[in-house]
């Protein structure tokens, strides 16, 4: 019996997101996309009318992941700060299968800058984040977890470019105990 045309392209998109994480959308072929898939040039172009709406697709996956992941983080149980060092250990012991770095910020750096449609997706993103960790901070300064030095807002930036930064080192070859250096940091900071 087929499989269902939805499993086919949940799963071409998981592919595909992973292919457009390691190597970026510039750095991914058609063929390495054919590759990671297991679908033909004419099935992608046929289910996705273009390698730019897989990659709009896949980024979609990612943030929605991503996302969730994040959100269950800073709404589950402990203090505040127990939510943060989470948040920021959720960096550090990403799974080994995952690829390095982050397919927001890379796409980020690589579209961002020349892509309007991708530059303000990647800034809704952003802001849905930001929104969720302000939140988060300020009930943590409201119950005397987190120092009221600085507004909510302004230590969410900086857990989010933390957490950004974190990543990007990552990519680069941080080792395990420099990104625990860097998180540490940041937590005693708040």
């Amino acid at each position: 019996m087929a499989r269902p045309k939805q499993f086919e392209e949940d799963r071409a998109i998981d592919a595909a997101m992973r292919a457009f994480w390691s190597s970026g959308y510039e750095g991914t072929s058609t063929q390495e996309l054919c590759a990671a898939t297991g679908l033909g040039r004419s099935s992608i172009y046929n289910t996705f009318s273009s390698k730019r709406d897989l990659f709009l697709r896949s980024l979609r996956r990612y943030m929605d992941a991503r996302n969730e992941a994040t959100f269950a983080t800073l709404d589950g149980p402990g203090s505040v700060k127990d939510r943060l060092r989470r948040l920021l250990w959720n960096v550090i012991d990403a799974p080994e299968d995952d690829p390095l770095g982050c397919l927001v910020v890379n796409s980020m750096v690589e579209l961002g800058p020349r892509d309007e449609e991708i530059s303000d997706l990647l800034r809704a993103d952003m802001d849905r984040r930001l929104t969720a960790l302000t939140a988060t901070i300020a009930a943590g300064q409201g119950a005397g977890e987190i120092r009221r030095a600085r507004p909510a807002a302004e230590l969410a930036n900086f857990v989010t470019a933390t957490v950004t930064g974190m990543r990007v080192a990552a990519r680069g070859g941080a080792d395990r105990a420099m990104l625990e250096s860097i998180a540490t940091v940041a937590l005693d900071s708040l």
